[in-house]
């Protein structure tokens, strides 16, 4: 099953102490209380299990073993191991977030053997403009300019408005007159001199409708995250509205992660002509559960408008495990079906090209390789 990972971000060459590493296995913000592991999850089990044959351990073998092998390899070798595993060919990074901290896209399919592409976070952009000196009056032209710019050999776009609002928002554009106060609201220095986060809703929504001009996949990531969201806020369904609107301009709107609306975001996809849907992280983190959950994110959504991807951050294992898990619980899903006589064996092949990597293709303009 060849992949196209639509979503994912860079991954750390420096070397992990036990606390970093753990601190990557979990959306949560704080370490395991006292006495506890993070390596007592899903997807610390799964490491345990299918990673550590690559760095030449036994299956299931001890946290401890397993990150002094990791350390005896080097970040380099275990990169490169676990990537290469991967067979992941393509990569659209979201450049947005921690970036100084991880390999860039060329970074990255260097170590891979792959290629890849950028993702442009509009908020994380919007606030490098304000950062730069950008005045309310001036704004939308700047911020217009720039994200043109910066997404001239981009593959598409991608919001965060769910941890900065929700996607509960005024679906309708905003006025030039309602951006320009909102900005004025906004772009107060803090007391360190730095830019506030853009969190206000009237701005958020004028970076989509601002990138649904540039004709660009917008990327949304909807559902399970870390602390800093709402998840009662994060349901895709929440997102009908501006969907409606969206309709005729044809831009493609990417679900990104979706659990637990992964269901939702099927509706959505199989309802809306331009709407997309993947189960990205949850697919690691639901470990030895995620092929019920890729069979569930199945159940409504077309399967030319389903895609694959990791949202790998910082950890190798995570590209290693999403391509893995993905596989295999698709095909635990594709051989049930076929062995009822619900799927012939070609309409399974032909679906899991469709989702693993045919659709990325088509959607974000990608040569075929």
């Amino acid at each position: 099953m060849a992949l196209t990972d639509h979503h994912c971000h860079g991954i750390t060459v420096e070397p992990l102490d036990r606390a970093g590493f753990e601190a990557l296995l979990t959306e949560s913000e704080w370490p395991a209380p006292p006495g506890t592991s993070m390596f007592d999850s899903q997807l610390g089990f799964a490491v345990r299990r299918w990673c550590a044959p690559l760095l030449d351990l036994e299956p299931h073998a001890a946290p401890e073993e397993y990150l002094a092998r990791r350390q005896e390899l080097g970040p380099d070798a275990v990169n490169r191991r676990l990537l290469g595993a991967a067979g992941i060919g393509t990569f659209l990074v979201d450049t947005g977030y921690r970036a100084p901290e991880l390999t860039s896209p060329r970074e990255l399919a260097d170590l891979a053997g792959g290629v890849a592409r950028e993702i442009i976070r509009l908020e994380h952009l919007a606030e490098q403009v304000a950062a730069n000196g950008t005045t309310p009056p001036s704004f939308a032209a700047d911020f217009a300019e720039t994200l043109a710019g910066a997404a001239r050999d981009a593959a598409g776009l991608k919001s965060v408005a769910a941890y900065r609002f929700g996607l509960g928002f005024d679906p309708s554009p905003p006025t030039a007159r309602e951006v320009e106060l909102a900005a004025a609201r906004w772009l107060g220095r803090e007391a360190d001199g730095s830019v506030p986060r853009l969190e206000d809703p009237v701005l958020l929504r004028h970076l989509l409708w601002t990138g649904v001009q540039l004709g660009k996949p917008i990327q949304f990531h909807t559902g399970y995250g870390d602390a800093d969201l709402d998840l009662a806020r994060c349901n895709p369904l929440l997102l009908t509205g501006w969907l409606r609107a969206t309709r005729e301009t044809g831009v493609p709107v990417m679900l990104l992660h979706c659990y637990p609306y992964h269901r939702e975001a099927g509706y959505l996809a199989q309802v809306f002509p331009h709407v997309y849907a993947d189960v990205g992280l949850a697919v690691n983190h639901t470990g030895s559960r995620s092929a019920a959950v890729i069979a569930e994110s199945l159940e409504l959504t077309p399967f030319h408008k389903a895609l694959f991807s990791t949202d790998t951050i910082g950890l190798p294992e995570l590209y290693y495990l999403g391509a893995l898990l993905f596989r295999r619980g698709f095909g635990r899903a594709a051989a049930q079906w076929i062995d009822d006589g619900e799927w012939s064996p070609r309409d399974a092949e032909r679906a899991a090209e469709l989702i693993g990597y045919r659709n990325a293709a088509r959607v974000y303009g990608l040569e075929l390789t």
